[in-house]
C-alpha cells in the first residue's frame, strides 16, 4: 500500500499528488482521520439490494430503512473530516421493492439535510444515455441517477470560471459587432423604434442601454447577450413582481438584459455520460465513470487539495484527482478492489 508523503493532518501539495488507500470498513476508517483536513468528498456507496460484492458490507442490508440509516452514519464522519469551506458529492441510484420505487436517493438527501444540517446545493441528474437491458413490460427503463452536491455552511470553495463551457467567439461583419450567436442588436433597435408599448423617454433610454451592452460584446466583456423588452418579448422564470426582480425591470424600465459571461457558460444539472464498462469489469461490478468526477473535482477542490471517496473501489475519483493535480485518500472494504486501484494510480 503507497502511503502519503507525511502525515494525514498535513497532506502534501505537488507537482506530483500523493494518494493514500486504505482498506477496511469505510465507518471505521473515517473516525481515524483528522477532523477538519478534506477539501472535498465524492463518492457512490454500493446501492442498495443491487448485486453482491465479494465482501459484505453495506447495500446488502435486509431493509432499505437501515441502508439509510448506514449511508447516513457515513455522511456524519464525512462532515466532520471536511473542511468548513468544503463539498460533499454524493452519487446514488435507486431500488426497487416488491415493485415499489424506494426513492432511497431522496429519502437520503431529506436525512441529511434535516437531522445533520448539511445545505443542499444541486441535484445534478445523472442521464446515462444508453443504460442497462430493462426486460419488464409495466414501466419505463431507468437510465438516470442522482448526484447530490452538499455543503457544511453558506460560504464555502467554488472555482466556477474552471468549469465553464468556452463560448465561441463574437465577431465584426460589416462593421456591425455580431455576438457568439448571431445577435448584431438590429432587431432589437427595430423593435424598440416601434414599440407602441414604451414610452418615449424609455425608447431613448432602452437605445442608448443597447449600445452600451453591444460595446460590451466588442470589447469583449460579455460573449452574448440577449434583450427582452416590454409587448415585445415573454418575461422568462415569471411575470409577477413580487416573483420576479426581471419583472419587476420590464415594468419600471421597460426592457432588461441576460447577458452571457465572457469565458462562457456554467454546465447544467443534467450530465450526458455514459456509464464505465472498460476499467477493470472483471474485477468491480459497477465502477463509475470518470467523467462524473471532472466538474465536482475541478469546482469544489482547490489545486493540490485533498480528495476523499470512502467506497473508491478501482479508484477512479482518485484517478482523476490525480490526473487534475489533487491528493486523495480512498477507502474500500475489499483488498482486491484496493490493489487494483493501487496498481492504476502507480500507472499514472
Amino acid at each position: 500500500m503507497r502511503k502519503m508523503e507525511s502525515t494525514r493532518s498535513n497532506l502534501p501539495s505537488s507537482r506530483e499528488p500523493g494518494f493514500e488507500i486504505l482498506c477496511g470498513d469505510a465507518l471505521e476508517v473515517l473516525k481515524s482521520l483528522p477532523s477538519g483536513t478534506i477539501d472535498m468528498c465524492m463518492t457512490s456507496p454500493p446501492y442498495w439490494g443491487h448485486r453482491e460484492y465479494d465482501v459484505p458490507g453495506i447495500g446488502q442490508e435486509k431493509d432499505f430503512k437501515e441502508y439509510i440509516e448506514n449511508i447516513c452514519r457515513i455522511a456524519k464522519e464525512i462532515q466532520r473530516v471536511l473542511k468548513d469551506s468544503g463539498s460533499f458529492w454524493l452519487n446514488l441510484g435507486d431500488s426497487y421493492k416488491s415493485k415499489n420505487l424506494t426513492g432511497i436517493p431522496w429519502r437520503v438527501a431529506i436525512a441529511l439535510m434535516d437531522e445533520q444540517k448539511w445545505i443542499l446545493r444541486n441535484d445534478v441528474v445523472w442521464n446515462k444515455i444508453k443504460g442497462s437491458p430493462d426486460n419488464s413490460k409495466d414501466k419505463l427503463r431507468n437510465i438516470h441517477e442522482h448526484i447530490f452536491h452538499f455543503v457544511k455552511q453558506k460560504s464555502y470553495y467554488y472555482d466556477v470560471d474552471s468549469i465553464r463551457i468556452t463560448p465561441r467567439q463574437s465577431s465584426i461583419i460589416n462593421g456591425t459587432v455580431v455576438s457568439a450567436t448571431g445577435v448584431s442588436g438590429v432587431r432589437y433597435k427595430r423593435q424598440i423604434e416601434l414599440s407602441t408599448s414604451l414610452s418615449p423617454s424609455e425608447k431613448l433610454n432602452a437605445l442608448n442601454a443597447l449600445n452600451s451592452v453591444i460595446e460590451d460584446v466588442r470589447a469583449k466583456r460579455i460573449s452574448d447577450f440577449r434583450m427582452v423588452i416590454r409587448g415585445q418579448q415573454r418575461s422568462t422564470h415569471s411575470d409577477r413582481e413580487k416573483v420576479s426582480g426581471r419583472a419587476k425591470e420590464l415594468v419600471n424600465r421597460g426592457f432588461y438584459f441576460l447577458k452571457y459571461h465572457p469565458n462562457g457558460t456554467k454546465p447544467s444539472d443534467v450530465w450526458d455520460i455514459i456509464p464505465e464498462d472498460t476499467q477493470k469489469r472483471d474485477s468491480h461490478f459497477a465502477p463509475y465513470p470518470a467523467d462524473l468526477c471532472k466538474i465536482p473535482i475541478l469546482c469544489t477542490c482547490p489545486p493540490g487539495g485533498v480528495v476523499l471517496d470512502p467506497f473508491c473501489g478501482t479508484g477512479t475519483t482518485l484517478a482523476v484527482a490525480r490526473q487534475l493535480g489533487r491528493s486523495s485518500i480512498g477507502i474500500d472494504i475489499s483488498q482486491n478492489y484496493v490493489e487494483v486501484a493501487n496498481s492504476r494510480l502507480r500507472k499514472l
